[in-house]
């Protein structure tokens, strides 16, 4: 038999494997789809709303956090603005926050019996108290509460690391769906009309096209705040939980408090341990808030800086501000006796990995290029809710009557062992992943099953 007698078999074999690859693929871009579209829409939506978080509070709570700059203006002493805020609303002072921009109003955390811990704004020219809101009650802390699900507590926060995971297995696979294979359109441009399902099909590709690389960037990005993997590369960045990265020079005493449970902290050290004070009992006077702000003052600290007061007879005075601009991030501890820095520490001092997450993080955040950036980002997001509604009336408009739709099984099953082994190796990066997967698995194996025995049925 000749070699061209062979070459059609040979054809339609590379075919069927060709197409059995792509029902495999095809069928976990589903299974994909399935548990994160949902997820992507409500982090797409919150995720634009926080990335303009300044904007949208001065718009919110202007009563509270805009003031009108006097002629002189001169500033009232921070102690008096202290004061001026326990008179209306009596407790414990235990964070001070320097007004960020001229026409803005100082920040006075207040931890009492009965209101518990709640921020009052203070006008920083005049003393006057502009009101009162929970601690981080501001409509934007509402909102980024919601895109990393803290409002369910610690096990819904885990959702983060198994939608994290499958929005990376989402691109992947939609990638290999896109790849074009001889069609003429539905590569970059969109074909049809709104009733007809190529026209979903071409938006929701061309779409994944132009935002895939950005979902896999912010998921990425995302995975330091989820519930298992983001505390564990936390715990191992910060150096067995002293969380100093190398450049800080000076060795001191260690309380057992951590930086992320004083003040906003970036998350690379939020588990940072706090100095203790080494002059305390040494009947020492304690410096003032005013003059422990007169430090911050002097050594440089970008203004809109907390200041979290001492607590204890071994407390620190701590400095920390954390502005768009990475270069500008900095962390100083004050011995609340002498006013001496303990701990002057600032983006530069972070080590290659802390470095590169706090990038990673900033511009999760919008904050890394400015306006422009913000708008871009904040398109992306609508890109995504575009991408997950277009998956939705595909879906419907594909799926037979009765059905789920589920993607149909390739032929050879032995598609799936190459594929299974990339997601195995993924879920031992992402153990909440991974973990999703084998349940993905079994379930899958049941819906087979099913699906098997009611044909069975209806054919005997």
């Amino acid at each position: 038999m000749s070699v061209t007698a062979l070459e059609p078999g040979a054809r339609r074999a590379a075919d069927r494997a060709s197409s059995d690859l792509y029902r495999a693929v095809w069928r976990w871009h589903f299974y994909a789809g399935l548990l994160v579209l949902p997820f992507l829409i409500s982090l797409a939506v919150t995720g634009a709303l926080y990335i303009f978080r300044d904007e949208i509070d001065a718009i919110v709570h202007a009563d509270l956090k805009r003031v009108e700059v006097p002629d002189s203006a001169t500033r009232v002493a921070p102690s008096a603005l202290v004061d001026a805020a326990l008179a209306a609303h009596p407790g414990t002072a235990v964070k001070y926050t320097d007004p960020a921009m001229p026409d803005a109003s100082a920040e006075i955390t207040v931890n009492s019996a009965g209101e518990g811990r709640h921020a009052v704004y203070v006008n920083p020219y005049n003393g006057e108290v502009l009101g009162t809101l929970p601690d981080r009650g501001t409509v934007m802390w509402t909102i980024r509460y919601l895109h990393s699900l803290k409002y369910f507590g610690p096990t819904a926060r885990m959702i983060i690391e198994i939608a994290g995971g499958w929005a990376i297995l989402l691109v992947g696979t939609g990638i290999y769906l896109w790849w074009p294979r001889r069609q003429n359109g539905g590569v970059v441009t969109v074909r049809g009309r709104p009733r007809q399902r190529m026209f979903w099909r071409d938006l929701h590709a061309v779409t994944g096209l132009f935002v895939g690389g950005v979902i896999l960037f912010l998921a990425i990005t995302g995975m330091p705040w989820s519930g298992v993997w983001g505390a564990q590369v936390n715990q191992w960045a910060n150096g067995n939980n002293f969380g100093y990265p190398t450049g800080v020079r000076v060795a001191v005493p260690m309380s057992d408090e951590h930086v992320g449970h004083i003040a906003p902290t970036s998350w690379s050290l939020e588990q940072a341990r706090v100095p203790q004070s080494p002059t305390a009992g040494h009947g020492a006077r304690a410096i003032t808030l005013d003059e422990a702000v007169a430090m911050f003052d002097r050594l440089g600290l970008h203004r809109g800086y907390a200041v979290s007061l001492p607590t204890s007879a071994e407390g620190v005075y701590s400095g920390s501000v954390y502005p768009d601009d990475l270069t500008q991030q900095r962390v100083v501890h004050l011995d609340q006796y002498t006013g001496k820095p303990l701990i002057d520490m600032s983006y530069a001092d972070y080590g290659p990995l802390g470095r590169w997450l706090e990038w990673g993080i900033n511009v999760h955040m919008g904050q890394e290029f400015g306006r422009i950036g913000q708008i871009v980002l904040a398109g992306f997001c609508l890109g995504v809710v575009v991408l997950a509604v277009s998956a939705g009336v595909m879906w419907w408009k594909r799926r037979p009557s009765g059905s789920l739709g589920v993607p149909p099984l390739p032929t050879d099953r032995r598609v799936f062992r190459g594929l299974l082994a990339i997601l195995a190796v993924g879920g031992i990066v992402f153990p909440l992943v991974g973990a999703s997967l084998v349940v993905m698995l079994a379930l899958d194996w049941v819906y087979v099953r099913v699906v098997q025995r009611r044909a069975s049925v209806v054919s005997a």
